[in-house]
């Protein structure tokens, strides 16, 4: 069991799927969003979790006042936990989607978001990172904005992945044994041409 950190389910616990999932830390989570919220991309964003495990990274989110979260883990047995811990805490606005996340993403966006959370399997190679991250630079029917904010969770043994051509990492932090990227469009200012 994990639990949410802060925000209106502050203290809720999490329901965990029995195998397949490692729930980012709840230490790991309050820093990443107290970064996050100093960034300003909580309140109302709209969120995308891509490998959602338990759902704890975009329903923390959710907790703190993100406005839409969708929930998508490739394993129907995680999506049906995500379910469950949606109705436990009785948050709206999320929803969930049983999908491998490079099919996801490179599907229809229909609008940006505001905030990815990626938290895959520590053993996704860096060609499946790379799946998951390229789609989110396209320019139509575009996933990102100028002020989009892409977070990638990663053990300290991964290597920094190969941003994608118009995305660049803007930060990091290290916390124990996980490695966090921020990450962001790398465009010229649109308003300058």
């Amino acid at each position: 069991m994990t639990r949410i950190v802060a925000g209106l389910a502050g203290g809720r616990r999490l329901e965990v799927p029995r195998a397949g999932t490692r729930p980012t830390s709840e230490r790991v989570r309050e820093a990443l969003f107290g970064r996050l919220e100093h960034y300003g991309v909580v309140d109302g964003a709209r969120v995308l979790d891509l490998f959602a495990g338990s759902g704890a990274l975009g329903l923390e989110a959710a907790s703190r006042g993100a406005g839409e979260v969708v929930l998508v883990d490739s394993a129907r047995t995680a999506t049906q936990v995500c379910e469950k811990n949606v109705r436990a805490l009785g948050i709206r606005g999320v929803r969930t989607v049983t999908a491998k996340a490079a099919t996801y993403v490179a599907g229809p966006a229909g609008a940006p978001v505001d905030l990815v959370l990626i938290d895959p399997p520590y053993d996704l190679d860096e060609e499946g990172v790379r799946a998951v991250l390229e789609p989110l630079t396209r320019r139509e029917d575009p996933w990102l904005e100028a002020s989009s904010v892409v977070v990638l969770e990663r053990s300290t043994r991964s290597p920094e992945p190969s941003w994608p051509a118009g995305m660049r990492r803007f930060a990091d932090k290290t916390y124990g044994e996980t490695r966090v990227w921020f990450a962001e469009l790398d465009e010229p200012d649109q308003e300058s041409s």
